[in-house]
């Protein structure tokens, strides 16, 4: 209902506007008539014809923004009839003045303009020295007051062209700011797709990691819960732990889902250094990790950080899953360059029968992503003589691809 009144709003309002500019017209008319017919009062000779002269400088006006340039000559026409016939005539030509000004401010075409105000200054001198038989002062009263109409109607037209074009520039400035916004929109949503599909691939780390301990704990909990109690005691510890570390860390996840304003509740992000607790919770089940460290450590970027924690957990969480292997290894090689992150085990490596992330699934993909948009690179593999090796190198400094 509102688009149909705005509609009805933009139809009626040049109507309107061309409404009110007919009554100001009639009202111009009406006022340049009083001082046109006041000399009939005093006039001692009014012929028809004189009546003819005077209203053709009058009832052209009512005309004068349809038709600019004719209004001007028809009035100038009727104008020199009134100066020459003089019964009664006119000290100053009201109608001719108000259609040069108009003419001046309205007029179509430069020819118009100026064509009009040339021919009055070429045709004014003669008549006024040769035929009307001014002296000076009646001479340069003359011809500088139609000349003073046109230069004032010519200012009205600049000045009225300077606010068009302010108001044409201001619309523009505004369409390049709406368009600045959208695009500033389309980033913004950009970026959150990105943060979210981070976010996924989080969450998917988290949940594969816990649950295959999990599995693997509940598959061995019923072989030992008779025969070593304490075993059986450390195997639901170990599965209850899993599910705590997911559950804090979905949480967070969550939390940052749901744009928190409170971000002090949010745990940080896990980085290389909660590496050891991640092996020493992988410890728990029947897979020996060990965790080796070569040179000194450095700082990374803060997406290369927490990339080094999720490349560690994804293989161990393959390892488990997929290997059937007892011992890996977490190997950490810092060089001049790049953080060398080398994973292995010692299970069945690459089999054909492998439907999972050893070929290629979602693990091997996320690890990739994970290296190359920290400006590393990654490769994973069967090894020679068994086992399976996941090798990943991150720059200290993050490069970008030209």
């Amino acid at each position: 209902m509102s688009d149909r009144l705005r509609g009805l709003g933009r139809l009626t309002r040049p109507r309107s506007r061309a409404g009110t500019g007919r009554l100001v017209d009639v009202l111009i008319a009406a006022a340049v008539a009083v001082p046109v017919f006041v000399p009939f009062a005093t006039a001692p000779e009014v012929t028809p014809l004189g009546v003819v002269f005077n209203l053709g400088t009058v009832v052209p006006l009512v005309w004068r923004r349809r038709a600019p340039f004719a209004v001007a000559l028809a009035v100038a026409c009727f104008a020199m009839g009134v100066s020459l016939h003089h019964r009664p005539g006119q000290m100053l030509q009201y109608g001719g003045l108000v259609a040069i000004y108009t003419l001046a401010d309205l007029g179509r075409h430069r020819w118009q303009r100026w064509g009009f105000i040339g021919a009055l200054v070429a045709t004014i001198p003669p008549g006024a020295l040769l035929i009307k038989d001014n002296d000076a002062g009646e001479f340069m009263f003359t011809l500088l007051l139609p000349m003073t109409a046109f230069l004032l109607g010519t200012l009205a037209r600049t000045a009225r062209e300077r606010s068009n074009a302010l108001v044409e520039r201001s619309a523009q400035l505004e369409r390049e700011r709406e368009a600045l916004e959208r695009e500033r929109q389309a980033e913004a949503a950009r970026a959150a797709a990105e943060e979210r599909a981070r976010i996924a691939r989080d969450m998917h780390d988290v949940l594969a990691h816990a649950v295959s301990i999990m599995v693997v704990q509940a598959e061995a909990g019923p072989v030992v819960v008779h025969t070593d109690p304490e075993q059986a005691e450390r195997v639901f510890d170990a599965i209850a732990g899993a599910g705590r570390d997911a559950m804090a860390q979905l949480r967070r996840m969550l939390g940052i889902l749901k744009e928190e304003q409170d971000h002090g509740v949010r745990a940080p992000q896990p980085t290389i250094g909660a590496l050891p607790g991640l092996v020493e919770h992988v410890n728990r089940t029947q897979v020996h990790v060990r965790l080796t460290v070569e040179g000194v450590s450095r700082d990374l970027p803060s997406d290369a950080d927490l990339a080094a924690y999720r490349i560690v957990q994804e293989a161990l969480t393959n390892t488990l899953k997929h290997a059937n292997a007892r011992a890996a290894e977490v190997r950490l090689r810092w060089t001049d360059h790049e953080l060398e992150i080398t994973v292995t085990d010692d299970g069945q490596g690459h089999a054909e029968s492998d439907p999972g992330w050893r070929r290629g699934g979602d693990g091997l993909i996320g690890i990739r992503e994970r290296v190359v948009a920290c400006g590393g690179t990654a490769e994973a593999g069967p090894l020679p003589g068994g086992g399976f090796r996941v090798l990943a190198r991150l720059p200290y400094v993050a490069t970008v691809a030209v």
